[in-house]
């Protein structure tokens, strides 16, 4: 079955003008199915046509598994189920300005950054622009309450699924459905700068989120592979034309990793490559992941760098601890259930909704 929610409302125009209704239809269906309604529930529409959708249409596509709640800080980890079978998850937080929904883009991550686990399984498969969606729309339902802002930072790569990513950024805007503004939105790409140079020219004023991690290619190319691809030059080149074309500064994500990447030098290499560019360095102290032999920054250090950075006028801040009590901080994500002997201490899990 068609996921109804990969359809725009020109789509919907299309095919409701082929099953002979009239056109102000489409607009109904369209908010309808943001709304998290099946088509049975939508009553301002003729039975006879909601029951033939039903036939040819699958209003939800996917299905909320479980929930795990952080007994610290309330973050919220759903368990999605797509209709293949597979599982993502997606992170909600709580933040003074509202609630955030963490989104993936794909099942589980080729990109093989040796801190992340999203990428220990590799990627079965790209998401669609309506399952992305759908993670939105079933955290909505879940809470009553819709979230305001989306960060596409859950597993996968979203500029490795360029298309339905461009799509779902789209619809998620669009009127008549979430219509969530572009501005509350951000991308993380891992560094792919033909993706990014394409995305500048897209007219979606996004926040773009890259995942930089190292002041130098030598750093960066031992923990992301795909600076073997795109060296630095090319990727700063691709991030000041980012900036020029959309106006909007870029967030660079730099993961503390203790003895890595978090000396003073490193810092000072940092303030050069970003210098005169307008942009905010998102300083995290790596999480813990059991199969990484890898340990983050004391939180004390992690703010003695985000001082260097500020001393060299590079807006840095250090990253508010959320969710990792239940795995569900940056680089935590899975495509799995987690085993119950690795539940910590605060877990809450809730099941199927």
């Amino acid at each position: 079955m068609i996921n109804a929610l990969d359809l725009s409302p020109a789509d919907w125009q299309a095919a409701l003008d082929a099953m002979g209704e009239p056109r102000y239809r489409a607009a109904q269906v369209f908010a309808w199915l943001h709304k998290g309604a099946c088509f049975a529930d939508m009553g301002n529409l003729p039975a006879a046509l909601r029951e033939g959708l039903a036939k040819a249409y699958d209003a939800r596509g996917v299905t909320l598994h479980s929930t795990y709640v952080s007994g610290t800080d309330g973050t919220r980890k759903h368990l999605y189920r797509l209709c293949d079978g597979h599982l993502i998850e997606g992170v909600r937080m709580q933040n003074r300005y509202g609630d955030t929904l963490c989104v993936s883009t794909q099942v589980g991550c080729r990109m093989g950054c040796v801190f992340c686990a999203s990428t220990l399984e590799g990627c079965l498969r790209d998401l669609t622009a309506g399952e992305m969606l759908s993670q939105i729309i079933l955290a909505n339902g879940y809470l009553g309450k819709p979230v305001g802002h989306v960060v596409l930072m859950g597993s996968g790569e979203p500029l490795s699924n360029y298309d339905q990513t461009v799509r779902f950024l789209r619809l998620a805007n669009g009127c008549g459905g979430l219509h969530i503004s572009l501005r509350n939105i951000s991308v993380s790409t891992c560094g792919l700068a033909p993706q990014i140079n394409a995305l500048a020219e897209e007219g979606l004023p996004v926040t773009l989120s890259i995942s930089l991690h190292a002041s130098n290619d030598s750093v960066r190319k031992q923990i992301m592979p795909v600076a073997n691809r795109y060296a630095l030059p090319q990727l700063m080149e691709s991030a000041r034309r980012y900036v020029q074309r959309t106006g909007r500064r870029v967030v660079f994500e730099y993961a503390l990793i203790a003895g890595v990447n978090d000396s003073h030098e490193d810092a000072k290499a940092l303030a050069g490559l970003l210098t005169h560019m307008l942009c905010h360095v998102n300083l995290i102290p790596l999480n813990p992941v059991a199969e990484r032999r890898l340990n983050g920054t004391a939180r004390a250090d992690a703010q003695r760098f985000a001082s260097w950075l500020m001393e060299k006028r590079i807006s840095a801040t250090v990253r508010r601890e959320m969710g990792t009590d239940i795995e569900g901080a940056c680089g935590q994500l899975r495509r799995r259930i987690l085993d119950e002997d690795r539940t910590a201490v605060g877990y809450r899990p809730q099941t199927e909704q």
